[in-house]
């Protein structure tokens, strides 16, 4: 428990406290100012105070955080400018969010998710840099009989080219591109001899174990791989090449999440993969039993979902308060009160339900249920 539990906590820590500190560096940039830096929920269990009155502060319910703005009451609405006018000094009123012009405000918000990117692509650029991606062609060795390989046409020493249109660079892509395909019929673009062909594979759906022994739906087609005349092609890139490939894949599982996501909304993915806070304890403290490179590229993973997930159009989320200030912009003022107040309410219940249902699938991972 104690394995999972601390690899848990530092990945919480940090990809909360990048996100948080997002928001922060914008209310600072922008004059707002900032009473709590909160890297967890609940009771405070140490903190200190900064020259700014910025409260930091570490907190026991490990499971998120938040940065409390100055006269901080409901500090997303601007429905109610005149009592605001009324109660503060025209000095404490310069620190007031609310106050803030619309971009200012936006660009407060936006930063948390903004925030998540860039650790993500910080940490793959150094990974690349520093210990270098790998560019061996993908060559299958073997088609099993009967697979639905054999059936939509590949063959043995065919070279894989692309997948759903995603260029195969490595022999590494290809189980994360089948993986991550919402498409019942995946499209392989393949070189065979001196010409390029383009076969549809319908995968069977199997129930299987990943590559750290968890139960899941895998999506098989029935090949064996190997490098490209047995030679492996692991090289460091220039910080150009890295940076590139760093805001590539950042790129990729943000657009490949959402399709997932979709697909799970329409009934046409594994909503059994949807896991919680106790899937992702345990999940980081498997990977950390393979070394700190797959522990530092799981949290570059784990900050692109956070930050993906804060910029969904639900209230209380950072998408919600977007949301708002896109209404805003439209309509020329503020929602009012009663309208935010609503929105609020369906966002509460459309988080719980959310919780409930990976709380459940972690429960069932576990095998409680």
């Amino acid at each position: 428990m104690l394995s999972y539990l601390v690899p848990f906590i530092i990945l919480i820590l940090v990809v909360v406290f990048i996100h948080e500190y997002g928001h922060y560096y914008f209310a600072r940039r922008y004059g707002v100012g900032v009473t709590d830096f909160s890297i967890g929920f609940g009771k405070e269990i140490f903190g200190w105070n900064d020259k700014f009155g910025t409260r930091w502060k570490i907190c026991w319910i490990p499971l998120g955080g938040y940065v409390k703005f100055f006269g901080d009451r409901n500090v997303f609405s601007q429905a109610d400018q005149e009592k605001i006018l009324e109660k503060y000094s025209e000095e404490d009123r310069n620190k007031l969010f609310v106050l803030k012009p619309l971009y200012q405000r936006v660009l407060i918000v936006f930063g948390g998710p903004l925030a998540n990117f860039l650790l993500a692509i910080l940490i793959f650029f150094s990974i690349y840099t520093f210990v270098g991606k790998d560019f061996t062609p993908a060559v299958i060795n073997e088609v099993q009989k009967g697979s639905p390989a054999m059936t939509g046409g590949l063959k043995q020493n065919d070279i894989i080219l692309e997948i759903d249109d995603n260029k195969v660079k490595s022999i590494m892509d290809v189980s994360k591109y089948i993986t991550m395909s919402t498409s019942e019929i995946i499209d392989f673009k393949v070189k065979r001899s001196y010409e390029e062909l383009l076969l549809k594979i319908k995968p069977d759906i199997t129930l299987g174990e990943d590559n750290l022994g968890n139960q899941i739906q895998k999506k098989v087609v029935g090949i064996k791989l190997g490098p490209y005349n047995n030679e492996i092609n692991h090289i460091k890139l220039g910080p150009v090449k890295a940076i590139y490939y760093a805001i590539h894949e950042t790129y990729y599982v943000s657009t490949s999440s959402l399709k997932y996501i979709g697909a799970m909304i329409f009934g046409k993915a594994d909503t059994s993969q949807l896991g919680g806070p106790i899937r992702i304890a345990k999940i980081s403290g498997q990977v950390a039993e393979f070394g700190v490179l797959a522990f530092i590229s799981m949290m570059a993973y784990i900050s692109i979902s956070l930050g993906l997930v804060n910029l969904f159009p639900i209230p209380m989320l950072d998408g919600g308060h977007l949301m708002f200030y896109a209404f805003e912009k439209i309509l020329g003022r503020p929602l009012s009160q009663k309208t935010q107040e609503g929105f609020f309410r369906i966002g509460l219940f459309l988080l719980l339900s959310l919780m409930f249902f990976t709380t459940f699938n972690d429960l069932k991972d576990l095998g409680l249920f």
